[in-house]
């Protein structure tokens, strides 16, 4: 599944790439896709028209806001009459990434949902498994009433609030292994199996202590490792183990450079002990049993 570093590429390859992208027409190839409003064709309707403004992220959900375009050949369509007009959110969840074509040819058979600009340029939403889901959230809704798992984020590593003060009151008094905490998106938002691994091995930390063993000292070496390897990965572009693909339908380069992730039986880089895996959770978990306490 991507995780925050693939999914901020996304969002940044976006923002890049379609910018003055307005919405002429949408077409739905896959119904369950869509999963607000509850018709597709008041999906199709509140899109049209639209201007994929800016680009947000909140964990893994990518946030469009939208402007209405009352005059489509207008010369500026960020000009101020323009009205908000909701917002667009998108899940990418296991499989699902875009794909920007400004040549027209015949969609796949996992394509789900297609967007077309007055001059035919097409961005267009492939999902394998079809796990992702679309919400069109009209202008006086707040996007995180309407979905359950975006209103229940826990804060943004990167954020203020994500600070060792937050971070020993959540782990106080939990029992779970700390490599759980770190999946709960209620707790922290973005990292998922594969930076959690290499988080906590960066960070010295066994990923089957129990989270509240935890003490003041490594978390804060864990903090630093979590917002470290997160921000290697996104200059990296993602990992090469995610299903992800950018605009450009290329994947990552940080699979290329991982510690533990998917190296069972291989040796550790600091102390040429094999990598080991086990499953917490039911997620395949990788650490170095010598580096990791």
């Amino acid at each position: 599944m991507p995780e925050l570093p693939e999914v901020e590429t996304v969002r940044r390859g976006l923002e890049q790439k379609l910018n003055n992208f307005i919405i002429n027409k949408v077409e739905v190839c896959r119904d369950s896709t869509v999963a607000f409003p509850n018709y597709k064709e008041d999906f199709i309707d509140g899109l049209k028209n639209s201007l994929l403004n800016k680009w947000d992220r909140k964990g893994k959900y990518l946030i469009a806001q939208l402007k209405k375009i009352e005059n489509k050949d207008t010369q500026s369509p960020l000009e101020k009459s323009a009205k908000n007009n909701g917002f667009l959110v998108v899940h990418l969840r296991m499989t699902g990434y875009f794909k920007f074509i400004n040549n027209p040819n015949t969609p796949c058979k996992h394509t789900r949902i297609r967007f077309f600009d007055k001059n035919n340029n097409e961005l267009r939403y492939i999902d394998v498994r079809s796990f992702g889901r679309m919400w069109w959230i009209k202008q006086g809704l707040l996007p995180n009433k309407i979905i359950k798992g975006l209103g229940e984020l826990g804060p943004e590593p990167f954020s203020k609030e994500f600070d060792i003060k937050y971070l020993k009151k959540v782990i106080s008094k939990r029992t779970k292994s700390i490599k759980a905490i770190l999946l709960d998106q209620t707790i922290v938002a973005g990292i998922g199996n594969i930076y959690a691994d290499e988080s906590l091995y960066s960070a010295g930390i066994s990923p089957f202590r129990e989270a509240r063993t935890i003490k003041k000292n490594e978390l804060i070496k864990l903090k630093e490792s979590i917002v470290n390897v997160l921000k290697k990965s996104i200059g990296s572009g993602g990992t090469t183990f995610s299903d992800f693909r950018d605009l450009e339908g290329e994947n990552g380069n940080f699979g290329l450079q991982t510690n533990v992730y998917r190296r069972t039986g291989k040796e550790c880089h600091k102390c040429g002990h094999l990598i080991e895996r086990e499953k917490i959770t039911g997620r395949s978990t990788h650490w170095c049993p010598k580096c990791q306490k």
